[in-house]
């Protein structure tokens, strides 16, 4: 009994002796009592949710340093990780800041630091970026999700100023490694092992024809598998896989890492890596952790119709009494939910609207079908039929130095063909469970007049923006070509009225 007690005791024991570490430093480190006092606060806080097990506490794994790695949040007394839907910097900064650290450098998604290790806690996590904690956040439901261990959500923090570093030299950190394309002297050959055809299996790279080695799966996405697919003469990317079922590391070493590709690139040499030549190998998954894909000749290509955009945007003053479905899907401003909390006619208030109709067109030679299995799809009772995909598009507002200001919350989609090119037969429809996609040469058009069709811009000052609207914002279903998924618009704003215009086809 008692060897187990001490065995218990351990991580307490080292947990203790590093929040004594780090408050002995704390007043060298900063400037006043004052400064160390609130220190010291926040770590005693940081530690004591994870030495107590509080609920929603948070840790990083799978980095190399403490600062760094897949997150995964304290449920129920379990662990468990974070799906990268909808993650980007908002949700990132609050992880950093509720850990203690000074700030965020970047955030993950794709299982940057290995696949997630165990369940998923968390889906569609969305932070307005005023909540202390990451689960002050809205999101799903706790285990409600849809995701592939290879979709683990991650941050890289900046270290804190009292970092102890246990190295008797300065070395680089896998974020601070230099990517470069392979250089144009040097000749980077790819092939596919382990398939069931030549169009699948594992990707094995050559440089300057020496020996074959697997790619590091650190990130890898459906923009690095297209690019594998094209030079290789198989068509586009139908999955992006981090696994081992076609051959793992003991099959073939991995030789490249930090792959990174904007999705349009002739070749994989074309695209940044660590350097290669200097035998950079940083890989933070096991040896499961392989880059494979399934390619395919045929596969949608959805394109923003930006005219409709520019042809029905306008403003709408609406009673918050006509939005309590729309805010039940998060799809107002933060302001709104104080208001609802705070002031008992809230019905009475009302939000300023920038409405639009958004059509996407399927211009690709396969049908678009949701990522989501049916069985997945979740019935929303204000709209009355099911939706198959959570994130399909985004609505954002940057101010002219690139900053974003506001953004439209749409938390889930119904995918049907609403209207289609003569001759070209309707498939899909949301209505009685019904199947759900965007067919060849079909069009799926959402009208201004439906529910979160909208950015809450009631906080917004009158001048000039940038509005920015995206399907497939995030990459995840399969497409040709990810270039024509934006309308990226000029956007006039005044006390009376609003207008869109000089739209252009772009990236999400």
């Amino acid at each position: 009994m008692c060897a187990t007690k001490d065995l218990k005791m351990g991580p307490r024991l080292f947990l203790l002796t590093v929040l004594i570490i780090h408050m002995a430093t704390a007043v060298v480190q900063h400037r006043s009592l004052e400064d160390a006092r609130l220190e010291r606060q926040r770590l005693v806080h940081k530690y004591t949710k994870l030495l107590n097990k509080e609920e929603g506490a948070i840790r990083l794994v799978g980095g190399d340093n403490e600062y760094e790695g897949n997150i995964e949040v304290l449920h129920n007394g379990k662990w468990g990780a974070i799906c990268d839907d909808e993650w980007d910097s908002a949700e990132g900064h609050i992880v950093c800041r509720q850990l203690g650290f000074p700030g965020l450098r970047r955030y993950t998604r794709s299982g940057y630091f290995g696949p997630a290790r165990r369940r998923f806690w968390m889906d569609n996590l969305f932070c307005e970026g005023h909540e202390q904690e990451l689960a002050e956040c809205h999101f799903e439901g706790w285990g409600e999700n849809d995701c592939e261990p290879g979709e683990a959500a991650g941050v890289v923090c900046y270290p804190p100023e009292s970092a102890l570093i246990p190295l008797p030299a300065p070395v680089l950190r896998d974020e601070d490694l230099p990517k470069y394309p392979i250089h144009s002297r040097s000749r980077l050959y790819v092939r596919l092992r382990g398939g069931r055809s030549r169009n699948e299996g594992r990707v094995e790279v050559s440089l300057d024809g020496g020996r074959w080695g697997s790619v590091c799966a650190d990130g890898w996405s459906l923009l690095e598998a297209n690019v594998i697919c094209r030079q290789l003469g198989l068509g586009y990317a139908s999955e992006a896989l981090q696994t081992d079922f076609f051959g793992d590391s003991n099959d073939s070493r991995p030789v490249l890492s930090g792959s990174e590709c904007f999705g349009n690139e002739t070749e994989l040499a074309d695209c940044l890596h660590h350097d290669v030549r200097q035998g950079i190998v940083s890989c933070h998954g096991n040896r499961q952790h392989v880059a494979a894909v399934i390619c395919d000749f045929e596969s949608p290509d959805l394109v923003m119709d930006y005219l409709e955009i520019e042809q029905t945007a306008h403003l709408e003053d609406r009673p918050m009494l006509l939005m309590q479905c729309a805010m039940e899907e998060n799809c107002v401003a933060s302001e709104a939910y104080q208001i609802q909390r705070d002031d008992p006619h809230w019905r009475y208030r009302s939000r300023r609207l920038l409405k639009f109709t958004a059509a996407a067109i399927n211009a690709g030679n396969a049908d678009f079908r949701p990522f989501k299995e049916k069985s997945q799809w979740e019935w929303h009772m204000c709209h009355m039929h099911f939706h198959s995909m959570e994130v399909f598009a985004t609505f954002d507002i940057f101010d002219l130095g690139g900053r974003k200001v506001a953004q439209g919350h749409k938390a889930s989609f119904c995918l049907e063909d609403s209207s289609c090119l003569p001759g070209v037969p309707k498939k899909y429809s949301c209505a009685n469970y019904g199947d759900q996609g965007i067919s060849i040469n079909c069009s799926d058009v959402y009208l201004y007049n439906l529910d979160c069709q909208w950015v809450d811009i009631t906080d917004l000052r009158p001048g000039s923006y940038i509005l920015k609207i995206a399907i497939n914002p995030e990459f995840k279903v399969a497409e040709m070509n990810y270039d024509n998924n934006a309308a990226i618009c000029d956007l006039i704003y005044t006390e009376n009225f609003a207008r869109v215009q000089n739209c252009q086809l772009g990236r999400p």
